[in-house]
């Protein structure tokens, strides 16, 4: 009697970790020996915050939540000396930033000498095409002179140029994809890609394929979640439907360190940072 009330208690309690693990993306995924390292954010996630606050308890309190690094291209408050004076007191670093999409040197030399007095290594541009999607054949060799330009400006201010992807990329054109063709013919060595995960998957493409296809092209990762459903929305990071562990895993190989949790339109940008940083604090790959 005592050993089938134990068997009883040991199923009742398999059953409640197995539901716990199906509701709880970090039970889920929590599987492996890896784990992340240092992640970070890109500033825009809580614009708001960052505009209506008090700028230093907003960034204690994301260090605080266990973020390591920041993707932003300005300063706060009255320097660049005194942000990244405050950063590296709470062990928060400036890593990225973005710049306009121009092959103009002297507009780049100036938002580059910006990135510079941020201490960054990546410049990048995030939307590198002078029209809206879809694009044609034209348009990419467009923006791969603007990249190759770009890429070698960059260079000589002693900063890696990416470009980031969205799903427009994916779709058809003439000859093959948008994201292959630039891909293709940008210069590996000046020009990488950042990669929004979150839009490739949405153009219908593979994550952990795209890195395989293009090792060594992403020094940076955008880590931004998906919704279940049709619409394909937006999600915190742990809350959606990307496989991050195949993600991180293949990372893992490819020696990428940089990872920025980024969800566009969200409600709150502090809840979705802690929710997402509780996951990639547990998640194992």
């Amino acid at each position: 009697m005592i050993m089938l009330s134990r068997r009883k208690f040991i199923g009742t309690l398999a059953a409640g970790t197995a539901a716990l693990s199906l509701s709880n993306p970090v039970s889920a995924l929590a599987a492996g020996r890896h784990k992340l390292k240092d992640f970070g954010y890109i500033s825009g996630i809580i614009g708001k915050e960052l505009k209506n606050g008090d700028w230093k308890d907003v960034l204690r309190k994301t260090a605080e939540m266990g973020y390591t690094e920041i993707e932003t291209g300005r300063y706060l408050g009255d320097s660049a000396a005194e942000f990244l004076s405050f950063c590296k007191s709470i062990n928060l670093i400036p890593v990225a930033g973005g710049i306009k999409t121009t092959k103009d040197k002297d507009l780049l030399n100036k938002a580059l000498d910006g990135l510079n007095a941020l201490d960054l290594k990546y410049a990048v541009m995030y939307w590198p095409w002078l029209v809206s999607a879809p694009f044609s054949l034209e348009d990419c060799k467009n923006s791969v002179d603007i990249l190759n330009t770009a890429g070698d400006v960059c260079k000589q201010h002693g900063l890696q140029l990416c470009w980031h992807n969205h799903n427009n990329e994916f779709i058809e054109m003439e000859e093959g994809l948008p994201f292959d063709y630039l891909m293709n013919n940008t210069d590996e060595a000046t020009v990488k890609c950042e990669m929004d995960v979150y839009w490739v998957k949405k153009g219908g493409a593979d994550p952990v394929e795209m890195l395989k296809k293009y090792a060594g092209r992403f020094p940076v990762l955008h880590i931004k979640d998906m919704a279940p459903g049709a619409e394909q929305d937006f999600a915190c990071v742990g809350s959606g439907i990307v496989d991050f562990p195949a993600i991180f895993n293949e990372a893992r190989k490819q020696d990428i360190h940089h990872y920025f949790v980024e969800r566009d339109n969200v409600p709150d940008g502090m809840a979705c940072l802690a929710s997402a940083a509780e996951y990639l604090k547990n998640v194992r790959f």
